[in-house]
């Protein structure tokens, strides 16, 4: 796999080596090893899936400490913009975003450390989206920031009035009113010491 480091350190795109003949294509999704030499250490618990159509929008969604979580995320139906942003209180790059296309075509995926809020916008008329977690889920500690927030300078792709959001996602703060629980010396990966 070749790892591509983005503007935001530890946000990072992961490009599987994909061998394709006649009969189709094969490729490595995830190895504990190698991820490990080349991103970090890393120990997931939890798969995820869901399915939406065109125009959807999901986030930002963050999981508040001590039920933190990273998240190592796929496209494997159709086509998304996936966006990271910086919510780490004193980080230089803190409201910032990284925005990524995964698809079924590209078989990228995009690691999203504990620190940032994570969405999604479907830009095919369905998609499988895929993520595995390094920490349970635990509904006490759901977070999230607006996707709809223009100061974060997002470039959905999709126009205002079709855009999908569930109700929970258009309750969520603007960026300037949050108060985020994360903080840029916190140490968000204790078990690894």
């Amino acid at each position: 796999m070749e790892v591509i480091k983005t503007a935001i350190e530890g946000l990072v795109i992961i490009e599987p080596k994909v061998f394709g003949d006649a009969r189709g294509y094969f490729f490595e999704s995830f190895s504990q090893r190698e991820f490990e030499e080349k991103v970090r250490k890393i120990n997931f618990v939890q798969d995820n899936e869901s399915m939406s159509s065109y125009g959807v929008m999901r986030g930002l969604h963050f999981q508040a400490p001590p039920f933190t979580q990273s998240k190592l995320v796929r496209c494997v139906k159709g086509k998304v913009l996936d966006v990271a942003v910086d919510i780490r209180k004193g980080s230089p790059t803190y409201g910032q975003h990284v925005a990524v296309e995964l698809s079924e075509d590209n078989h990228r995926q995009f690691f999203v450390p504990r620190g940032f809020a994570h969405g999604f916008a479907v830009l095919s008329e369905t998609a499988i989206f895929q993520y595995k977690c390094d920490n349970f889920y635990a509904p006490q500690a759901d977070g999230g920031i607006s996707i709809l927030d223009e100061s974060l300078g997002i470039d959905w792709q999709i126009p205002t009035d079709k855009a999908l959001l569930s109700e929970k996602d258009l309750k969520h703060a603007l960026l300037k009113d949050f108060d985020s629980p994360f903080s840029i010396d916190m140490n968000l990966y204790p078990e690894f010491e």
